[in-house]
């Protein structure tokens, strides 16, 4: 349809050239592009699009599905719980998001399970992408000793969620105001496995951390003063982590990467990338639309940007020279998301699915069985 919209003789209809030539597409060169892409976003932001002129970045996992194929369930295996030929193979994600621009600065990607492939084992092969003066902003998983340690050594702040397994008691430490104290949290005495012993003897014997309740949430930071930081600052903070959820959720929903569809890992690995790459165009889209219109990103909506986009390529409006650019982003710009701060929404669903039985035994072999002895 492109073709003919522009002139040129249709072609066969055959897919196979393509699926060669997205073979040779070298990996090393779409994620690059995806990384470059994104940190030069995130580094170009505005002052006045950044938290007290200081870079926060979003850290969050997730999981994509895959063709249930030997080779991807040989390096990503499916879960034990499901029973083989009726589960798909599942590999982890976690991601590093500008809060800024929206724009994804590095991911790492490992199986479901195993060791060093859980989020945070995930997340330590990445954290090189944190640079002196920046601020992590994650939920309750990545508040450990050696998380925060790690990056305090870096020079980066943290606020996160306290962890369940954490009790805080504001009768210690040092009272900084109602539910706001200071304390030292002392090195855990068993060394993690995947930590050397110069290492660990490297980490300071106590962390001076702050602590403050908001709402019915405990928050932990490295933002020690009250009269710099407040504890309402602080509250209204962390109210921005939701964004990476609904980061993660543009990608997999609105740009259709929840279930990849190439049958080998590598192919997998790069159509990740080329999704990823995608992602951050949009949002480059997005920056520059918020630029002209004189609004924050984070204000305007990806799905509207990308609905945009799409209907401007197909219709050969690029070829129109820069006021028709100019025209995109005064579209994109207008369309604004909900202000709507402290949603709270059920995690259920009000439709009701389709009443067939969960798929429980190989897919062959249930054909097998229907054409013996019929549907039941």
């Amino acid at each position: 349809a492109q073709r003919v919209l522009e002139g040129l003789s249709v072609q066969s209809l055959n897919t196979g050239a393509y699926c060669r030539a997205r073979q040779r597409l070298p990996l090393q060169m779409v994620s690059e592009l995806a990384r470059h892409s994104g940190r030069l976003l995130s580094q170009r932001a505005r002052a006045g699009w950044r938290w007290r002129g200081r870079s926060v970045k979003l850290v969050d996992g997730t999981g994509v599905l895959m063709p249930d194929t030997a080779a991807n369930q040989a390096c990503y295996p499916q879960p034990a719980s499901q029973a083989p030929g009726v589960g798909s193979p599942q590999a982890r994600l976690v991601g590093v998001i500008c809060l800024s621009t929206g724009a994804l600065l590095d991911a790492s990607m490992g199986p479901l399970a195993g060791k060093g492939n859980g989020e945070l084992g995930l997340w330590r092969r990445i954290q090189a992408i944190f640079s002196p003066g920046d601020v992590m902003l994650a939920d309750a998983l990545y508040c450990n000793y050696f998380v925060i340690a790690a990056l305090q050594s870096m020079g980066v702040d943290v606020l996160f969620a306290q962890n369940g397994s954490r009790i805080t008691d504001f009768r210690c430490g040092q009272r900084l105001g109602v539910r706001d104290h200071r304390v030292l949290w002392p090195k855990p005495k068993l060394r993690p496995q995947w930590m050397s012993a110069q290492e660990y003897a490297a980490l300071p014997a106590h962390l001076d951390l702050r602590e403050v309740k908001v709402g019915k949430k405990v928050l932990v930071t490295s933002f020690l003063h009250p009269s710099k930081v407040s504890k309402a600052a602080l509250g209204e903070l962390f109210c921005q982590r939701w964004h990476v959820e609904l980061d993660l959720r543009a990608i997999k929903i609105t740009l259709q990467m929840a279930e990849l569809s190439c049958n080998t890992p590598q192919m997998n690995e790069k159509e990740i990338w080329v999704h990823f790459l995608a992602y951050n165009l949009i949002r480059l889209l997005m920056a520059q639309a918020a630029q002209q219109a004189g609004v924050h990103p984070r204000t305007l909506s990806f799905k509207h940007t990308v609905q945009m986009w799409g209907q401007w390529t197909v219709r050969g409006l690029l070829s129109q020279g820069q006021a028709s650019t100019q025209l995109l982003f005064a579209l994109i710009g207008q369309l604004r998301v909900g202000n709507r701060p402290g949603r709270i929404e059920p995690r259920a669903r009000k439709r009701r699915p389709k009443p067939y039985p969960w798929l429980k035994k190989p897919r062959a072999q249930a054909r097998a069985d229907i054409l013996a002895y019929g549907n039941f």
